[in-house]
């Protein structure tokens, strides 16, 4: 299917051959789409960003392209994803394994720009890749959206940031060698992406963790929902002020300092 102002092409790697849509020219960024797919939410944050000044490649992981929201096509996909052997959804302590293609694709963005590197934003199911991706010196911009693996459905899971613990003394070496951060968002009240979870993230980052968390409890002062978990996609309002507008305005800035060393408009 092809995206209004995106060009498509296909991208194979490790055996697997994915659509990927791109838009924009600067310094490739790899956005990678939420649960439950590819939807008009994912495509006005891609084109956001590639809007913004830079290359933008999002690859089709799962879901129709274009198709809306809805509760029934996350579920049906959620499942899908459960089943699948693509998505190691409960791994507490490794990256699933689509996450290995995704870093050959971020490779080869590397490589065809010619540039210092790339960033990454992860949504949901994708937020904790980026941290994967950062294992590689090209990773220069890591972005969590409300990473949502392992599903949090024990204590243990709740604090896990499916990663193996090689991958983690990786990002720590990176943080402390290389001086790279990474910047990660929640809502306050996300039972999805758990505060222990960005908990685990700082013991482990330190410095190297820039946190943006916006409430979302009762009574909060923009009337977010307790169930508001996606920042930058589904539950992002275009409204000055707002502090998912203000968040993205954040990564936005996040991404031209690390990847152009200029927080000004490219």
């Amino acid at each position: 299917m092809m995206l209004a102002g995106f060009d498509v092409s296909q991208f194979s790697a490790l055996g697997e051959t994915r659509d990927v849509y791109r838009r924009g020219e600067g310094p490739p960024v790899l956005v990678m789409h939420e649960m439950p797919g590819i939807t008009p939410t994912v495509i006005r944050l891609a084109t956001r960003i590639a809007d913004a000044g830079f290359a933008v490649a999002l690859p089709h992981l799962f879901g129709v392209v274009g198709r809306p929201f809805s509760v029934a096509y996350q579920a049906h996909q959620m499942t899908r994803a459960c089943i699948g052997h693509e998505f190691a959804m409960l791994a507490r302590h490794e990256a699933s394994p689509v996450a290995d293609w995704l870093r050959e694709l971020g490779r080869s963005m590397h490589v065809s720009s010619g540039g210092a590197g790339i960033g990454a934003v992860g949504l949901c199911i994708t937020g904790n890749f980026a941290l994967t991706l950062m294992v590689e010196p090209w990773l220069l911009a890591p972005v969590l959206s409300q990473p949502a693996l392992p599903l949090p459905l024990t204590d243990e899971h709740r604090g896990a940031m499916h990663a193996s613990p090689a991958t983690l003394a990786a990002l720590k070496r990176r943080v402390k060698d290389d001086g790279v951060s990474v910047l990660a968002l929640r809502f306050s009240h996300d039972v999805l992406c758990p505060k222990v979870r960005f908990d685990a993230l700082r013991n482990e980052l330190g410095s190297g963790l820039i946190e943006i968390e916006i409430d979302s409890g009762p009574g909060n002062p923009h009337a977010l929902s307790r169930l508001a978990h996606s920042v930058l996609a589904h539950d992002f309002v275009d409204k000055a002020g707002h502090p998912t507008s203000e968040a993205l305005e954040r990564v936005l800035t996040f991404l031209r300092e690390r990847l152009t060393g200029d927080a000004g408009r490219i």
